[in-house]
């Protein structure tokens, strides 16, 4: 071991990450028992210790149940990574005290996960794809909650348990360590809450805990005679944000070096260690050394039956799928959407289902216009009313009608947003209420050239403007133009006219 005195020198340093995910699933009720689920959406923002019944709470005679969706959810987030699932696994106690843990136990997968040896393929913002191992993926409930303030932000000298967490059913994923930089681990995690969200198993708000990543950081470091060493695994717990994971290993790509260097400190049998991330310091925190597997005192849980399932089992779930993220991102791109726009619409789920719904309505050429007029005109829309960009009122139907209108200039962009107000507040047709509102745009070569000889009369400086080629001037002229129409005259067709007119550059 090199002593802090007289340190080898480094050639390179080379980041090695696994990572472990905590999805809590958004069943209605807790994995081993009825009590409500706090990642239910029902059940968010419930007041503390108001989800809890004798099971959770671990009081004498009561039983643990499983809950059989908890199961299906997880091997369909198994089946989305590649993964195998086991057609026998069974339940552990996890031996550790903690306040938060009512039993003194909690219950899990030691050995025989549900999901296993899987592998997924994702991309990164560049567009490089990269693979990475799925070692397993294993069912478990979660544990309560500490505070450490009372209500309306007072300061307490002890420790508050919130119990309605307690009990909630808790996918670990755990990959093999295949990434090699932050922003791998990054581009994963958001891939997996895509999954995740896509398939309906959990809500995905990093800010209520749905989700909490903890990468397993070491670095190899090679030395000027070509030998290696490695530092010791670091286990960064329980981040809830993209921002904290990405801070929390480029902080300790740094640390770990720099700790090397000092003590010479090398992985080997106990050297493993937790910490937490502090969000202010942007650091990370010693928490305690990291306990091995041998401590926890795994054994079979006697009250809880085995899990069996075949293979037609499987094959039912994997049937009840929805289209995963990668597969819709690459139909939404061949289909020409920008990927500014495929982004924004995985964003929700149910968005993309009624983007798709729209869809059906049209011609595969006008994806694109369809999706920037859903995500600007629509997500609009939906800010003034305070409503999801899916629920604006106007049924896939009206907003195809609405872009075909649109996309063959029989409506103006002036005119988009009052034509989805009526649509969202009626059941019209597209073109019905285009025309009843007066919004249908007039295609009369004569009374558009009318318009823009009074508009050119009207605005004479301006059309000098144009002519000396300073076509910001256009702006008046048209607008001039839309003004006298009333707006139904086409915007696009009067500057080509109004261009070719005055022979301003166009």
């Amino acid at each position: 071991m090199p002593s802090a005195s007289k340190a080898p020198s480094l050639r390179h340093a080379r980041l090695i990450v696994g990572l472990e995910v905590h999805v809590e699933l958004a069943t209605r009720s807790k994995m081993f028992s009825r009590a409500p689920n706090v990642a239910h959406p029902e059940f968010a923002g419930a007041a503390p210790n108001t989800l809890v019944d004798p099971v959770v709470a671990a009081l004498p005679g009561t039983l643990p149940v499983m809950n059989g969706r908890a199961v299906e959810m997880s091997a369909m987030v198994g089946l989305a990574l590649g993964c195998s699932i086991a057609p026998f696994s069974k339940w552990d106690r996890k031996n550790y005290f903690y306040p938060d843990l009512p039993k003194g136990y909690q219950i899990s997968q030691y050995d025989l996960p549900l999901c296993r040896d899987g592998a997924y393929e994702y991309e990164l913002p560049d567009g490089t794809r990269r693979r990475v191992g799925i070692i397993r993926a294993h069912l478990e409930e979660d544990t309560g909650k500490l505070g450490h303030e009372l209500p309306g932000g007072l300061a307490y000298e002890g420790s508050l348990v919130d119990l309605n967490r307690a009990g909630t059913p808790l996918l670990e994923v755990v990959t093999a360590p295949d990434f090699t930089s932050a922003e791998e681990v990054v581009a994963f995690a958001q891939e997996l809450r895509a999954i995740c969200r896509s398939l309906g198993v959990c809500e995905g708000v990093l800010q209520r805990g749905h989700m909490r990543f903890e990468p397993n950081i070491n670095m190899v470091i090679t030395l000027d005679d070509g030998s290696e060493v490695r530092t010791p695994i670091v286990e960064v717990k329980n981040l809830n944000s993209f921002k904290a994971v990405r801070g929390a290993i480029e902080h300790e790509t740094r640390r770990q070096v720099e700790e090397w260097q000092s003590t010479g400190r090398v992985m080997g049998r106990g050297m493993k260690a937790t910490r937490g991330w502090d969000d202010v310091r942007q650091v990370t925190v010693l928490q305690r050394e990291k306990e091995d597997a041998h401590d926890y005192r795994y054994f079979p849980d006697p009250d809880l039956v085995p899990v069996a399932v075949d293979a037609d089992w499987v094959e039912r779930l994997r049937g009840q799928m929805s289209e995963l993220p990668a597969a819709r991102r690459a139909r939404y791109i061949k289909l020409g959407v920008t990927q500014k726009d495929v982004q924004q619409l995985l964003e929700e789920p149910r968005t993309c289902a009624y983007f798709d719904a729209c869809l059906k309505g049209l011609q595969s050429a006008s994806g694109p216009a369809c999706a920037k007029l859903l995500l600007n005109a629509g997500a609009k829309r939906a800010n003034e009313a305070g409503v999801a960009l899916h629920d604006i009122g106007a049924t896939a139907e009206q907003f195809a009608g609405l872009v075909q209108l649109r996309e063959s200039g029989v409506v103006g962009a002036q005119s988009v947003d009052a034509l989805l107000a009526a649509l969202c507040a009626g059941d019209e047709s597209a073109e019905a209420a285009a025309k009843r509102l007066g919004l249908i745009q007039i295609r009369d070569d004569t009374q558009l050239d009318a318009w823009i000889d009074a508009a050119i009369a009207a605005n004479a400086q301006a059309a000098a403007d144009v002519r000396a080629g300073k076509t910001a001037a256009m702006g008046r002229i048209v607008g001039a133009v839309m003004k006298a129409s009333g707006g139904t005259a086409d915007a696009a067709a009067a500057r080509e006219r109004i261009l070719s007119r005055l022979g301003g550059a166009s």
